[in-house]
Parts: structure tokens; C-alpha cells; sequence
């Protein structure tokens, strides 16, 4: 069943209807082609969802009757911020798109030294813009609650500094050794906390990169003894998280 989001604005309890406005309008009536009477699911983008019947569609406005509201516990219990080193060509949308579907809270892109992309000015506002697309599609494929926010391109100096007041911060790389100590750093990680990874672009980071880290808090982990693409690394921590933290 299709889901959509709102704002809690556009959620009218008492009369129990919902007005869907803006692009979502056309995708409804014109690229889903769905029609009065029709069901879906709508999220206010906190913790309830409403599962809503197609009362009228316009131009304008698609009109839902609320038939119910639940609150679902669809999310992680901790926030997870992934840090991505921007990559070449494409890879940042496939990043993106699984890492929603994994859980992730919200997404910064970070130039670091070994970035071939460099992204500044217009060029960077519409990557986000697009990014952000993304984000929305996958987090309504993936039954989120939330929209998780992709956030404007970082330096890395300025990713640090955003991720000093997070309660874990981890820095995958490929020169730590020792899968029992990154079990431990993992398994210390508790329900409700908030967690930050870093994940260096293709090359990865250099090393006074893992020391600034290292430095901010970040605690140095292995992905094991195989080396993985910048597109996999942080797909697999997540995976890893999702697993530990998911009630």
C-alpha cells in the first residue's frame, strides 16, 4: 500500500481527513493513478500513521477520510547520522537510498582530502535537492515514520565539529586491527543513543583524517579483513546496528 508524508498542519482530527497538497498531488492522480476509494497510508512524520481512504482528488488537492490512526514502532531507537566521504559518479544515490531503508536518521555528505568530487555553490545545492528526493522515495518504500534529513555538503572539519555533540562516534578503517575490540565498541552501544559513522570516500582516509577523528572521539573499528568500497563500508555498519539496536 502506497504511503505518503505530511505536515501536522494538513492532519485534521476532528473532521478526520488529511489534504494532500503540493507534488504529491500529480503523483497521485497522475503517476499512480489512483482513484476515489482507493486506500493508502499517510505519516505525520513523528509517530502516528494514519491509514486513509481517497475521498476526492482535484488539481489542487487530494482529500483523504482518515479510517484509523496507529502509533507503529517502525524506527531504530537510536539516531544514526552517516558521515559519507562523497563519492564518484552515482554511488551518493545508492548510498542513500539504502541506507533509509537501513534505518539511518540522517545523511552528511563530507568532502574529505581523497574526494575527487568537489561540490560547491548551485551544483551542491541541487545534489542535496536530489539526494533529498531519494531519501523521501526510500523512506516510503521502507514504511518510515520520518524523512531522514540529507544534510548540506561538510568539510570534514565542520562533520567533526557537527559530530561532537552525538553520544558514539566510529570511524571505520581499513589499517584497525582486532574484530574482538570493534565487537566490544559495538556491543557497548546502547538503545537511545545517538551514534555517528564516518565512512571515507574511494582511498579512503588519511591518516591524520582518523587522527583528527580519533581526537573529536571517534573510536577506530574493522569491517573485517576484506577491503570494501566506500558504497558497501557504511551499508555494512548500518546493517550491523540495525541488527544490534532493532527491538
Amino acid at each position: 500500500m502506497q504511503r505518503f508524508f505530511v505536515e501536522p498542519y494538513q492532519i485534521d482530527n476532528d473532521a478526520h481527513v488529511i489534504h494532500i497538497t503540493g507534488a504529491d498531488v500529480n503523483h497521485i492522480g497522475n503517476v499512480l493513478r489512483m482513484k476515489k476509494g482507493e486506500e493508502l497510508w499517510v505519516s505525520d512524520g513523528g509517530k502516528k500513521e494514519y491509514h486513509c481512504v481517497i475521498e476526492s482528488l482535484s488539481g489542487e488537492e487530494v482529500l483523504l477520510h482518515i479510517l484509523y490512526a496507529q502509533e507503529p514502532d517502525y524506527e531504530l531507537p537510536s539516531r544514526i547520522y552517516l558521515f559519507q566521504g562523497l563519492p564518484k559518479a552515482d554511488k551518493m544515490e545508492l548510498i542513500i537510498q539504502k541506507a533509509v531503508e537501513l534505518g539511518a536518521y540522517e545523511i552528511i555528505p563530507v568532502e574529505t582530502k581523497r574526494c575527487v568530487v568537489r561540490l560547491d555553490g548551485k551544483k551542491a545545492e541541487k545534489k542535496t535537492a536530489r539526494w533529498q528526493q531519494i531519501a523521501e522515495s526510500a523512506a516510503k518504500q521502507s514504511k518510515r515514520m520520518l524523512i531522514p534529513r540529507i544534510h548540506p555538503v561538510l568539510s570534514y572539519k565542520e562533520a567533526l565539529n557537527y559530530a561532537k555533540s552525538l553520544d558514539v562516534l566510529l570511524i571505520p578503517y581499513e589499517l584497525a586491527s582486532g574484530m574482538a575490540e570493534t565487537k566490544e565498541i559495538l556491543q557497548k552501544i546502547k538503545s537511545g543513543q545517538s551514534v555517528g559513522i564516518f565512512i571515507g570516500p574511494e582511498g579512503g582516509f588519511e591518516e591524520e583524517e582518523v587522527k583528527a577523528a580519533v581526537s573529536a572521539g571517534a573510536s577506530p573499528i574493522t569491517l573485517g579483513k576484506r577491503i570494501l568500497r566506500t558504497e558497501t563500508a557504511g551499508l555494512a555498519i548500518l546493517s550491523v546496528l540495525m541488527f544490534q539496536l532493532e527491538k
